[in-house]
C-alpha cells in the first residue's frame, strides 16, 4: 500500500506537471517573459513621479508605452519628451535595453534549445535566426551579444553626447543623457526620442543622423552577422548563405529604399524641398534607415506621398536581419521565398543560392512566417479599420509599423480611441515575438513521418 500511494499520481497531479511542462516549454516561457517585463514597466510607469502632470489618463499611456519599448517599437500614444518626467525616460530606456537584449539573447538561447533537442534536420529552424553561430558555451554566447551591444552604443553615445554639448544642449550632462538615450534607442531599433518632433529638428546634420543611421543597421544587420564580421570573415569567399543573404540584402534594400524616397521626395515642399542638397541626401538616408526598423522621424510622414508610404510599407514589412533587434519578415526569408518563386518560374525542382540548395523545409518555413505576417497585418488593418475613421492608406501604414516592430506613424496614433490601441499592441507583441517563436514551435512539433502518404497534385493558378 506504501509503494503504490507513493507511486500513484491523481489526475491533479498529472494536470498540474502538464501545466508545469507547457510552462517549461521555450516557445511558451518567452512571450510569458516579455510579458512579464512589459507588466512591471508599465507598473513604474503607473507611478505619480514618472508624469509631469497628474493627469488622471495613466493607464493605458504607460501600458501602450511599457509594450512599445519591450518590443522596441517607438510608436506612441503621448510626447515622450513632455509627459514623462527623468525617472520615467530611465523607465522607459531600461525597458528598451532588456527588450532588445532579451530579443538577441533569446533568440540565441531558443536555438540552442532547439538544436539540442531535434536532430540535424530540425536544426534548419534554428539556423535561420542563428545560422552562423558557434554553439559553444550559452553563457560565452550570450557575453559576446551583450559586450557588442555596449560597444556599439557606448561608441555611438560619445558622438551624439559630444555634437549635442557643442551645438544644441549648454549643459553636458544633459547632452551626455541625450546622446546615450538616443543610442541605445538606435541600436536597440526602438526609435524613441526625447524631442516631440523625434529627429526632425535635426534632418540635416550629419553629426546626428549618421551615427544613428549606423546604430540602427548594425542592430538590424542581428548577431550573427555582427560576429562573423567582427571575428575578420570580411573576404566574401568565406562567407556563408546566412551572412550573404543578410549584408546583401540590406545593401539591396537601402539603395532601392533611398533611390525611390529621393526621387518621390526630393522637390516636395512638405518633406525634402526646403532642405540643401545635402539635406536632402541625409533626409532620404534617414527616410530609408528608420522606416525599416527604427522608427525614427527625420522627416514628417503625415505630409508625406502616398507613394513614398507604399514603399515605406514594402520596407517595413520585410525588416531587418534574423536574430537581432530588428522586425518585420527579415530580409532571410523575404529573400529565400523570391528564389524560390524564380527557381519555380525557370522550372527547376531544387532551389539554389550560391550554389547551394535550401532544403524544402527552410523554403516552408519562410513560406509560413511570411504568411503568418500577411494574416496578422490584414487582421489588425481591418479591427483598425472597424475603430477608427481614417482612410485605408494610413491604417496599413499603422499597422504594418506596429507589426514589423517599426514605430513610424503618419501621426495618428495620438488620436486612436482605446481599442485600436489594444490592436496596435497585440500586433507589436505578435510581430516582435511571432517569428522567434513560430519557427521554434515548427521545429519543436516536428516528428518524423515513417511512411509516405499517396500524392496528389490539384490544380494550382
Amino acid at each position: 500500500m506504501t509503494r503504490r500511494s507513493l507511486d500513484f499520481k491523481g489526475p491533479a497531479s498529472k494536470k498540474g506537471s502538464r501545466l508545469a511542462g507547457a510552462l517549461q516549454h521555450p516557445v511558451r516561457t518567452v512571450p510569458l517573459a516579455f510579458l512579464a517585463v512589459i507588466l512591471v514597466g508599465a507598473a513604474l510607469l503607473m507611478l505619480p513621479f514618472s508624469r509631469t502632470a497628474g493627469d488622471t489618463e495613466f493607464l493605458m499611456p504607460a501600458l501602450f508605452t511599457a509594450v512599445s519599448a519591450v518590443c522596441v517599437t517607438g510608436l506612441i500614444t503621448v510626447d515622450t519628451a513632455t509627459f514623462w518626467t527623468p525617472f520615467g525616460h530611465v523607465v522607459i530606456l531600461a525597458l528598451i535595453q532588456v527588450g532588445g537584449f532579451g530579443i538577441m539573447a533569446l533568440a540565441t538561447l531558443l536555438a540552442l534549445l532547439v538544436r539540442k533537442s531535434i536532430g540535424l534536420r530540425g536544426q534548419l529552424v534554428a539556423q535561420s535566426e542563428t545560422h552562423t553561430l558557434n554553439f559553444g558555451d550559452v553563457k560565452a554566447v550570450l557575453f559576446r551579444v551583450f559586450k557588442i551591444m555596449a560597444t556599439i552604443e557606448l561608441a555611438t553615445a560619445a558622438v551624439l553626447s559630444v555634437r549635442f554639448w557643442l551645438v544644441y544642449e549648454s549643459n553636458p550632462g544633459t547632452a551626455l543623457w541625450h546622446g546615450f538615450f538616443h543610442a541605445i534607442s538606435a541600436f536597440n531599433n526602438a526609435g524613441f526620442a526625447l524631442y516631440s518632433d523625434n529627429l526632425m529638428g535635426f534632418a540635416d546634420d550629419p553629426w546626428i543622423i549618421v551615427p544613428i543611421c549606423v546604430a540602427v543597421v548594425a542592430g538590424g544587420l542581428g548577431f550573427p552577422v555582427i560576429i562573423q564580421l567582427l571575428g575578420g570573415r570580411l573576404k566574401l569567399k568565406d562567407w556563408n548563405i546566412h551572412l550573404r543573404l543578410t549584408v546583401y540584402g540590406t545593401v539591396m534594400l537601402l539603395a532601392v529604399g533611398f533611390a525611390f524616397f529621393a526621387a518621390i521626395e526630393w522637390n516636395r515642399v512638405e518633406t525634402l524641398g526646403p532642405l540643401s542638397t545635402g539635406g536632402k541626401i541625409l533626409g532620404a538616408l534617414g527616410g530609408t534607415v528608420f522606416p525599416r526598423t527604427a522608427g525614427f522621424n527625420s522627416i514628417d510622414y503625415g505630409v508625406a506621398s502616398e507613394d513614398t508610404l507604399m514603399v515605406t510599407n514594402v520596407l517595413m514589412f520585410i525588416g531587418g536581419g534574423s536574430a537581432g533587434t530588428a522586425g518585420g519578415i527579415k530580409i532571410t526569408t523575404f529573400l529565400v521565398l523570391a528564389f524560390a518563386i524564380w527557381n519555380e518560374i525557370r522550372g527547376r525542382e531544387q532551389v539554389t543560392i550560391a550554389h547551394r540548395s535550401i532544403s524544402p523545409s527552410v523554403q516552408r518555413q519562410a513560406l509560413t512566417v511570411a504568411l503568418l505576417g500577411v494574416a496578422a497585418v490584414m487582421t489588425g488593418t481591418l479591427l483598425l479599420l472597424m475603430t477608427t475613421d481614417y482612410s485605408l492608406d494610413k491604417v496599413l501604414f499603422e499597422a504594418i509599423s506596429a507589426f514589423a516592430t517599426v514605430g513610424v506613424s503618419t501621426g495618428i496614433t495620438y488620436h486612436l480611441p482605446a481599442s485600436a490601441e489594444w490592436v496596435l499592441m497585440a500586433l507589436m507583441f505578435t510581430g516582435r515575438l511571432g517569428t522567434i517563436t513560430v519557427a521554434s514551435a515548427i521545429a519543436l512539433s516536428s516528428r518524423p513521418r515513417l511512411h509516405r502518404l499517396p500524392e496528389e497534385r490539384p490544380i494550382i493558378g
